[in-house]
């Protein structure tokens, strides 16, 4: 999955996304978010766009534009419906392994050859016994991304296969060869194989399936009725929804909602509503879901420094997700009070016109005087 950085928008990029603070206090005006997303769905590329705002975790407005289904036809989408939430998934499963480090079920120094022995063999993970848990949450392992061809934007996998099951440890043979991106806990390089990782040693650590902990832990606690992880074809989004496309070899462009649930796993398996990821956002915000000292590990490591929201006077973080045809978008003030969920379906390769666009509905709904 691609991932989206806030303070460098116009080069954005997001599948199983990461996260871009922003700088600054809080405000509570709400402009009008129906207005806001007819003006995001003229956007060119985009079919549909839904949005919802919430303060204290109260509805305070929801808007859709554009169409469920692409040249306007099937509707508009349902502004409550599910959508895929790409890499916003991320934060979510590394809130699970850090609860189980909480639990002493792990640690943040144990090594990937001790907890995944069979990544280590013949070097399928190169130096797999110095790469930490903490390194793998905090994009610092080195390892190789399995989402894009090496030297290419493009997606190394068929994006059009929508019934073949890639078991995790699949996916991460797909990087076998590739160059590491650097030394073991040296830089920030964001790869999604870190966190296809982080959902198998979930399963090892609990024996359970990273579905399960992540409902049994977050979802249903959390009071998100509308949230699921998939992971097997032909799992997909349940009740109405909006349908993104990609262009195949032709230009043809081709309905990919049905996209393969097997590359999501940990990388952004999740579907969710505006509700409910906006739920998480407030929960993990206002600290009920770690330890100060453990959601500092995720969030020091995540993501870099923006210009803040507000003219500097809303303080907070923008959180993205994109797979093809589908781009996601979550601000989060950083008291938890305010969160602003955006789901666009979008028929372009990629999503470089679209994310500017949806910072800008972000920042019309959230300073609606500035």
């Amino acid at each position: 999955m691609k991932h989206i950085s806030v303070a460098a928008a116009t080069a954005a990029a997001l599948l199983l996304a990461t996260a871009s603070p922003a700088t600054a206090t809080g405000a509570t005006a709400i402009g009008d978010v129906q207005q806001a997303m007819e003006t995001l769905a003229k956007t060119p590329g985009v079919v549909g766009a839904i949005g919802g705002a919430y303060v204290d975790g109260k509805p305070a407005g929801r808007g859709t534009a554009g169409s469920r289904l692409l040249n306007g036809n099937g509707g508009t989408i349902p502004a409550d419906s599910r959508f895929r939430i790409g890499s916003q998934s991320k934060t979510m499963v590394a809130t699970v392994l850090l609860q189980l480090v909480e639990e002493g079920m792990l640690g943040l120094d144990d090594k990937l050859a001790d907890l995944l022995p069979e990544v280590a063999a013949d070097a399928l993970v190169e130096r797999a016994d110095e790469i930490t848990v903490q390194q793998l949450v905090q994009h610092t392992s080195g390892i190789p991304d399995w989402f894009h061809r090496s030297g290419s934007t493009a997606p190394a996998f068929d994006v059009f296969d929508f019934t073949t099951y890639y078991r995790p440890i699949d996916i991460v043979k797909t990087t076998r060869g590739r160059p590491r991106t650097g030394e073991p806990g040296e830089t920030y390089t964001y790869s999604n194989t870190n966190y296809t990782l982080i959902g198998m040693i979930i399963e090892r650590v609990t024996g359970h399936t990273l579905a399960r902990e992540l409902d049994r832990r977050l979802f249903r606690p959390l009071g998100m009725t509308g949230t699921y992880q998939t992971t097997k074809p032909p799992e997909g989004i349940k009740g109405p929804h909006g349908h993104g496309y990609y262009p195949d070899s032709t230009g043809t462009l081709r309905d990919v909602h049905r996209f393969n649930a097997s590359w999501g796993n940990g990388a952004g398996g999740v579907v969710s509503t505006t509700h409910d990821v906006s739920t998480f956002r407030r929960a993990f915000d206002q600290g009920r879901l770690l330890p100060p000292s453990l959601q500092e590990v995720l969030t020091a490591g995540s993501a870099q420094q923006g210009t803040g929201l507000c003219g500097g006077k809303l303080k907070g973080q923008m959180l993205g997700g994109s797979a093809p045809g589908l781009t996601t978008l979550t601000f989060s003030s950083t008291d938890g009070r305010q969160q602003f969920a955006i789901s666009i379906t979008r028929s372009t390769v990629d999503d470089n016109a679209v994310v500017p666009a949806m910072i800008k509905t972000v920042e019309a709904v959230l300073c609606p005087t500035a």
